[in-house]
């Protein structure tokens, strides 16, 4: 994700297009962990022959499957399809539209510079901004909020749901998660310093 002053006027042109995007995000984020609740379900009622569901006893048979597991995983499936489709509209189509009006401005920008401009400055220089750095933002753009707030929302999503399962499983699961954050902050920083 990207910030500053050139770019921010982006968010708020294209904020219509990105909180779509973020609300099919969230929903597919939510429907990715309904999936192991209904395999949970199956394992349970393979082992014991029967399920609790919102607190009644079930007995686990075709109907139970029909109804309980396969009706359900086809929903989500179908849910999480239009949903991938949707936020990948959003926030790559306001990234690429993001792309086009740097490139207009740039373009515009450079048709008004004078010839000394030109005779003092490198046009390789130029042209690597119109090419290689203009892709690099789209990316960051598009790429860049998409995976902040999936990152963001798969993660507070997921804790929420092992808290609900067991409370010292989570918190032993988070040691090694406080190790890969660490990690990974050090090592995005020299990444970032070298690129």
């Amino acid at each position: 994700m990207i910030l500053g002053k050139h770019i921010n006027r982006y968010y708020l042109k294209y904020a219509h297009m990105l909180i779509l995007g973020l609300v099919a995000l969230v929903a597919v984020d939510y429907l990715q962990l309904e999936i192991p609740k209904i395999y949970r379900m199956v394992i349970n009622g393979m082992d014991y022959r029967v399920v609790m569901v919102d607190g009644k006893q079930m007995a686990f048979d075709l109907d139970f499957l029909l109804d309980y597991i396969c009706m359900p995983m086809v929903g989500i499936i179908l849910a999480m399809v239009f949903g991938r489709f949707l936020w990948r509209v959003c926030f790559f189509g306001s990234a690429i539209r993001l792309e086009a009006d740097l490139r207009n401005r740039m373009f515009g920008h450079a048709k008004e510079l004078s010839r000394e401009y030109y005779q003092v400055h490198k046009v390789g220089d130029m042209m690597s901004l119109f090419t290689n750095d203009l892709d690099t933002v789209q990316e960051s753009f598009g790429w860049g909020v998409m995976m902040f707030f999936d990152a963001l929302l798969m993660g507070v999503l997921a804790v929420s749901n092992m808290w609900q399962m067991d409370h010292v499983l989570t918190v032993l699961s988070m040691i090694p998660m406080a190790f890969l954050l660490a990690s990974a902050t050090i090592v995005g920083k020299y990444m970032m310093k070298k690129w």
